[in-house]
């Protein structure tokens, strides 16, 4: 038996899957054309920008306008100009490619965040790590998977991002059981607004 919290009311019966994203390996090199690797940067950003775009329609149409603007908050965390500013010091000062940059100020701003006394800040620090996640997998090429499963199922992972959830076939979810996670995060926050069941 594995007690946890509840975030999100209701009850889910089935098998256990567990979920498996793909794996970034990112390894710091020295680029010696900083305008190009600032540009793949800038790319790799406004791709993720209008992926979440996608995505916020998608929440809207699937669970309103409240699921909606998480992913316009991560909309904003992608374009937010010290987050920017920080990346750009490291490729141009640093000549640090732009994976390492974007996965260095990730962790800088995620253990910032995660110090921070209120809750609620304390909660952003995993929407910094998804978006961050996003811009990453867009540089390395990675594309994420949902549930191979014929069944539906109860999602358990590490923590579920807002991007992935919102991805995720609902048709195959009884639930979502995580390790990480508070009942302020914004998947706890859409896992209400879709009605799963959470722990």
């Amino acid at each position: 038996t594995i007690q946890g919290k509840g975030v999100s009311t209701g009850i889910g019966m089935g098998p256990l899957y567990f979920y498996r994203r793909a794996k970034t390996e990112i390894t710091r090199y020295t680029v010696e054309d900083i305008q190009a690797e600032w540009q793949r940067f800038k790319d790799a950003q406004a791709t993720a920008i209008d992926q979440l775009g996608v995505l916020a329609e998608k929440a809207r149409e699937e669970a309103g306008d409240e699921a909606a603007m998480l992913f316009e908050t991560h909309q904003m965390m992608a374009e937010d100009l010290d987050y920017e500013e920080a990346i750009q010091d490291l490729i141009e000062n640093e000549s640090y490619n732009a994976e390492w940059a974007v996965s260095t100020v990730a962790d800088q701003f995620h253990d910032m965040f995660a110090a921070m006394d209120d809750e609620y800040m304390r909660g952003r620090a995993a929407d910094i790590k998804d978006v961050s996640g996003r811009i990453l997998n867009i540089l390395c090429g990675v594309i994420q998977g949902g549930i191979d499963s014929d069944v539906p199922v109860l999602l358990a992972s590490d923590d579920l991002a807002p991007s992935e959830t919102i991805q995720l076939d609902k048709s195959k979810i009884l639930g979502f059981v995580t390790s990480f996670g508070s009942s302020s995060s914004h998947t706890a926050i859409l896992a209400r607004t879709l009605g799963i069941p959470s722990v």
